[in-house]
């Protein structure tokens, strides 16, 4: 009870000192999220290591800790990490909550509140499923943790929407860094996906949080460089040539990827168990191929490890490439929450190592490091899926530490981009497609003119007519302006319902000719017919009202008509179908041509 009180008074106290969430303080704040989303990842490793304990008395490397296994118990713990966790988010579902699920949503296109309640039971379903060989990554819960950390602060501190939204995406920034150790990429992560803007008012607060995390992981004794490799040797001129070729490569497929993944959750929304029973028969398969294949478990990570320093057989590789690929499938399909950061790194790098093994077959010239091809397909291949290149080339360097890698790398990841790009339909991260889209509805709003939709105006009155006249019109019509002309229907403005009613208050003569005291030209703003629908969008939203006047563009304006609110909305929804429309068909068509089943 106490304690009750004692939060009510701070968030009073809170709500009367706005400053705490102003762009100063979001600074400190920023510092203060990075060492929330250290922490938070450190909690969810020890989370994993407990789980491993307790089912099998070790902790580590889950490929190792999977070969540990029984057979029977490669089949039974998957299976029932599987089942734990449908059932977490069965009962998350059923919770009846305002605010987001989800971090992305909540910094892209709301106001920063994350469900609390369903946030835990989220992560604790992905703890679950990684802990039990789910081949999935473990950054998306650690960066929603994160995230919730943050929400969880500015709620208790009353931060108002902007300011929390930004405080939330400092979270977000932080558990990436602290997940991969990468603090640039981290705060590009946020910028460049979520956010979709570098500016620095925006990234500076990132960096800020991003950078702490890494700290405080360095502090507590967490930080790694997770590829630790000796220094490559400096790349030739020519070498160039076979990075641009893995990056087009990687376009390719990447997007491919992608769609395999949309293709498994719709496979296995097809047999129409529920989730819970969903995720168990996940794991159930999982567990299956973990007979053959025990290096399918968990994230990949081991495996890029030995990819970078071991000498492997193109048919190996090819074998635990279609292994993965189909493990991920089968996880993230069954409905299992997870990040898919670095299984995609895992297939980029086992692809870059398919390659130079092929380029070597056919062309003596390839150099010998493979360990360089391999980071060129992570980076490649992330950048592909995540259309963020920027934070790919960043987050390997900063993984890496080498300073060689990063020329080619940048040609690899550049290409990659613009060739995914020119794929439509397949996308990472939906809070990117919906950018997108509103994009493209920008752009169309653009070449729309206002003329279009201009209509006829009635409620039109002559400057030398009485103000009965103008009551007249008020009480016809019911409307809060009448427009006002001369006789050469030139525009002199507009008289108000509230002014015309303070003038008969007033006890003025209704018989009085309209005068300047009721002719106004400030209460609305007149519109031009060669604007875009994206400009009188702007207008609108300005405006608390439904109709707008449009005037002519000569020196003295005519009135032409008004354009309603109305019709701009309804425009505005015609053309998000169409972008809808037009990228459903897309995805009809290739996921025709890619698996031979109409898309329903």
């Amino acid at each position: 009870m106490i304690f009750s009180d004692g939060l009510g008074v701070l968030r009073e106290q809170c709500k009367q000192a706005r400053w705490l969430s102003g762009q100063p303080a979001l600074l400190v704040w920023a510092l203060l999220m990075g060492v929330v989303g250290a922490l938070a990842t450190i909690v969810f490793y020890w989370g994993i290591h407990q789980v491993q304990l307790f089912l099998s008395g070790q902790s580590g490397s889950i490929v190792s800790v999977a070969r540990s296994w029984s057979a029977p118990e490669r089949i039974l713990y998957p299976a029932l990490g599987g089942l734990v966790a449908g059932l977490l988010l069965w009962w998350a579902s059923k919770l009846k909550v305002d605010s987001n699920a989800d971090y992305m949503e909540a910094v892209a296109i709301g106001d920063g509140r994350l469900s609390l309640r369903q946030g835990v039971l989220r992560v604790l379903s992905s703890l679950s499923v990684i802990a039990t060989g789910g081949s999935v990554g473990r950054e998306g819960a650690m960066i929603h943790l994160a995230a919730m950390g943050a929400s969880a602060t500015g709620r208790l501190f009353c931060f108002e929407a902007i300011p929390l939204r930004l405080l939330v995406a400092c979270g977000a920034a932080a558990g990436v860094s602290a997940a991969y150790n990468a603090p640039i990429a981290g705060a590009l992560f946020v910028a460049e996906i979520v956010l979709g803007s570098m500016s620095m008012r925006i990234l500076g607060p990132l960096l800020l949080s991003a950078a702490t995390a890494n700290i405080t992981m360095r502090l507590l004794g967490y930080y790694h460089v997770m590829y630790d490799l000796p220094e490559l040797a400096p790349v030739s001129p020519y070498f160039l040539v076979f990075a641009i070729l893995l990056g087009l490569l990687s376009g390719l497929l990447a997007p491919q990827f992608l769609r395999f993944l949309d293709f498994a959750k719709r496979l296995f929304k097809k047999t129409g168990l529920g989730l819970p029973l969903r995720l168990t028969l996940g794991g159930l398969v999982l567990g299956l191929l973990m007979q053959i294949e025990p290096r399918v478990a968990g994230n990949g990570y081991s495996i890029i490890n030995s990819f970078l320093h071991d000498s492997w057989a193109w048919s190996a590789v090819a074998v635990i490439l279609l292994s993965k690929v189909l493990s991920t499938g089968i996880t993230v399909g069954s409905g299992a929450v997870g990040g898919v950061i670095t299984p995609v790194m895992f297939v980029g790098g086992a692809l870059g190592l398919l390659c130079v093994q092929v380029f070597s077959l056919l062309l003596p010239v390839v150099p010998a490091d493979t360990a360089m091809f391999v980071l060129l397909g992570m980076g490649s291949f992330l950048a592909a899926a995540t259309s963020a290149p920027l934070m790919a080339i960043l987050m390997i360097f900063e993984m890496t530490h080498s300073y060689t890698i990063i020329l080619p790398l940048m040609l690899a990841c550049v290409f990659s981009y613009f060739t995914s790009r020119s794929i439509a339909g397949a996308v990472m991260y939906a809070v990117t497609e919906s950018r997108d889209k509103d994009l493209q509805l920008r752009h169309s709003l653009r070449r729309l003119r206002l003329a279009s939709l201009v209509s006829p105006v009635s409620t039109v009155i002559k400057h030398h007519q009485t103000v009965q006249d103008a009551l007249d019109m008020f009480i016809e019509y019911g409307v809060r302006f009448i427009y006002v002309v001369n006789e050469m229907n030139e525009y002199q403005g507009v008289i108000a319902h509230k002014d015309i009613s303070s003038f008969l208050l007033s006890g003025n003569d209704l018989k009085a000719p309209l005068s300047g005291e009721l002719v106004n030209r400030s209460y609305l703003t007149a519109l031009k017919p060669d604007m875009t629908l994206d400009e009188v969008q702007d207008y609108f939203e300005a405006f608390n009202g439904e109709r707008l006047p449009v005037l002519s563009m000569d020196e003295r304006p005519v009135l032409l008509g008004v354009v309603y609110k109305s019709d701009v909305l309804k425009k505005l929804n015609e053309l998000k179908r169409l972008l809808d429309a037009s990228s459903d068909a897309i995805l009809d068509v290739r996921a025709r041509k890619l698996y031979d089943d109409r898309r329903k």
